[in-house]
Formats: C-alpha cells, sequence, structure tokens
C-alpha cells in the first residue's frame, strides 16, 4: 500500500470514529471548563501531547489553562477542573494524581476508552472516545494503526471539536484567538 493509500486508512478509522462519539457527557465538560478557575490537562506520552495541544488552544482563548509538570504550572486548588487523556484509563502515574486533585475539592475529568477503568470510576466526568487498546489481541475495535495511535488522534480531534463548542458558546472566532497567539516566535 502507498502512503496516500494509508493516509485515507486512517481517515476513514477517524471518520468512523467520529461518528460514534457522545454529545452527553462531552457538553458537561464544556460546562466545567465554562466554569472553573483553572484548566489543568495532562496525560502520557501520546496522550499527553495531544493534551498539551488542548492547553494552548484554551490560553489562546483566554482561560487560565495549564499542562501538568511543566515549569509554568499553577496551583491546583478547589474551582479548578483536572483533565486527562489515557486510553486505557490505568496509567499507573495519573491514579496518584486524580486522587490528589480530588482531595483538594477540584472536579476531575477522564477522556479514555474505557469508562469502567480506575481513572473513569474516580472521575467525575467520563467520556468515552472509540477506539482500540494498545494491545488489540483481545479487542472488538481494530485498526491498522500501531498501539494507541488512533486513540490519540480521536482525542486530538474531540479536543478540538470542544474547542469549537467552547468558541460557539462564547461567541469567539479564529481573529479573536489569534490576539492571544505567541508573537515572539
Amino acid at each position: 500500500m502507498e502512503t496516500a493509500q494509508f493516509a485515507q486508512r486512517i481517515i476513514d478509522e477517524l471518520h468512523h470514529a467520529a461518528e460514534q462519539l457522545s454529545n452527553e457527557n462531552a457538553e458537561k465538560l464544556v460546562e466545567h471548563i465554562l466554569t472553573s478557575d483553572k484548566i489543568f490537562v495532562t496525560g502520557a506520552g501520546r496522550s499527553g501531547l495531544m493534551g498539551k495541544a488542548f492547553a494552548m488552544r484554551m490560553m489562546h482563548m483566554g482561560l487560565d489553562s495549564y499542562v501538568v509538570g511543566e515549569t509554568v504550572t499553577a496551583t491546583y486548588e478547589e474551582g479548578d477542573i483536572l483533565i486527562i487523556g489515557s486510553g486505557s484509563g490505568e496509567t499507573k502515574s495519573l491514579i496518584p494524581m486524580v486522587e490528589k486533585a480530588k482531595s483538594i475539592g477540584g472536579t476531575v475529568a477522564v477522556v479514555t476508552i474505557n469508562p469502567e477503568s480506575t481513572l473513569g470510576k474516580l472521575a467525575d466526568i467520563t467520556v468515552q472516545l472509540p477506539g482500540a487498546p494498545k494491545d488489540q489481541s483481545s479487542s472488538e475495535y481494530q485498526t491498522i494503526q500501531p498501539m494507541g495511535s488512533l486513540f490519540e488522534q480521536t482525542l486530538l480531534l474531540f479536543y478540538d471539536a470542544i474547542i469549537l463548542r467552547f468558541m460557539e458558546k462564547k461567541g469567539l472566532d479564529s481573529q479573536t484567538m489569534y490576539g492571544k497567539h505567541a508573537n515572539l516566535e
């Protein structure tokens, strides 16, 4: 298969995944972002990179958003929200973080393939994304892509859809957001 054919197969998989997204918990997430004092985003590996892109867009919208673990990350407090992307929902390094955020009194949202996972059960808001786990041998959901690629790509699309929904609710447009884009590049 040629590169363009692989790209088309990936797009087909993403189209299928997008058709399965649920609006109910996504809308809860948007509402909590709207009412939170600060927004913190995290995830491990490539899921974490998708979270960084999400935090950046929220900053462009004028929201007080942070990536957990960065040197400029503020203190998490009651009234804040922690948003975690984890395909398995079992990422060991993230479980203590969720427990700490809950003990502080903030809201925790988890975006995952597995809502019955440890992280999914601990979260106040759990958004299920379609996708195959890294180990696809026992999964009904199959993909041509390696490991968690389909989840990570769907996560980025989901985060961008959340941004568009937020923009719609706040009456923002791309030009307004561009005013908050980095200008020392």
